[in-house]
């Protein structure tokens, strides 16, 4: 049986996040981008949005962190609102089996990249949005999106993270320029890379990300019934290629020991989705081997068995 009362809920994230203060192992983490090398290995956060609107956080829920790839998943929700299944010329569905910053299949597959979620297929989705506006109109668009989502207008770009990725993405440029090679993406890719760069340095706190991932949750409307922010239709695509392709080469891994739609950043966040249950974000800056924070999957891993989430589990 799944659980959705409020109290248990509540219980199971205290035991959680005790179970993860005890944790010796935390992962590494990310020192490529240098502002995100210097935050705290030790941070853990666990945030559930529910239905009623009431959000159940443990550990450090109100601390910023940089969102980084979970940005993706905005960015995707506002190139569908604008250009609808033309976004599927441009990036495909699949799983990639490579890491998310791999240029190797990106020539295989002559500048199509595999998913929205990989780092070439996020730089076209980048490039989408700004098919129809400039880079700081569809910056703004993408941060006021986030915004009404969260229903907070406290979530800001951090400028120091913005600079540091900007200073190191050479790999990033090699994807642009490739694709721009191709026609996969139509900008200057220097354009479209200061537009993407700045998305991925959003920053918010574990609560502000479960509340911003309630769309997700609940059929594309912020709560059951309630506001709408994308079509049903666009929710149920997205938490399809969360499921999928949201943590790169360990999707599968993900998928079968959590059962959840989730995205991962190397900032150490991931949102989850239990469709009709709560919005999840869970945060820890170090990483496993293969870029997902090692501390919140295994976290959620923990959740999904103590509430009978997983979206595999009989209804």
């Amino acid at each position: 049986m799944s659980v959705s009362d409020p109290e248990r809920l509540r219980e199971i994230v205290g035991e959680i996040c005790d179970h993860m203060a005890r944790e010796t192992d935390r992962g590494q983490v990310a020192d490529y981008i240098p502002e995100l090398a210097k935050v705290d290995a030790n941070r853990f956060a666990l945030a559930l949005a529910l239905p009623s609107g009431e959000v159940i956080g443990g550990g450090d829920a109100d601390t910023r962190f940089s969102i980084q790839s979970v940005s993706k998943v905005f960015a995707l929700a506002v190139a569908l609102g604008r250009i609808g299944d033309q976004l599927w010329t441009r990036v495909g569905r699949e799983p990639s089996g490579d890491p998310f910053n791999s240029i190797v299949q990106l020539e295989h597959e002559r500048g199509l990249p595999r998913n929205p979620f990989i780092n070439a297929g996020a730089i076209a989705v980048t490039d989408a949005i700004l098919s129809r506006s400039e880079p700081r109109e569809a910056l703004g668009q993408i941060l006021q999106f986030v915004r009404f989502l969260a229903d907070d207008d406290d979530i800001a770009i951090d400028p120091g993270v913005a600079a540091s990725e900007t200073v190191s993405g050479w790999r990033n440029a090699a994807l642009a320029n490739f694709m721009r090679d191709f026609g996969t993406i139509e900008r200057h890719p220097e354009k479209v890379l200061g537009t993407y760069f700045h998305q991925c340095a959003i920053a918010m706190t574990p609560r502000q990300l479960a509340l911003a991932g309630r769309f997700l949750a609940f059929d594309g409307a912020l709560t059951p019934g309630g506001a709408r922010a994308i079509a049903p239709r666009m929710a149920r695509q997205i938490n399809a290629l969360m499921l999928t392709c949201g943590h790169y080469d360990g999707s599968g891994e993900f998928a079968f020991r959590v059962g959840l739609p989730g995205k991962s950043g190397v900032g150490g966040g991931i949102l989850a989705v239990a469709p009709g249950r709560a919005s999840i974000g869970a945060w820890s800056p170090g990483l496993n081997a293969v870029g997902n924070s090692q501390l919140a999957s295994m976290a959620l891993e923990m959740l999904a068995d103590r509430t009978g989430w997983s979206v595999f589990a009989p209804k």
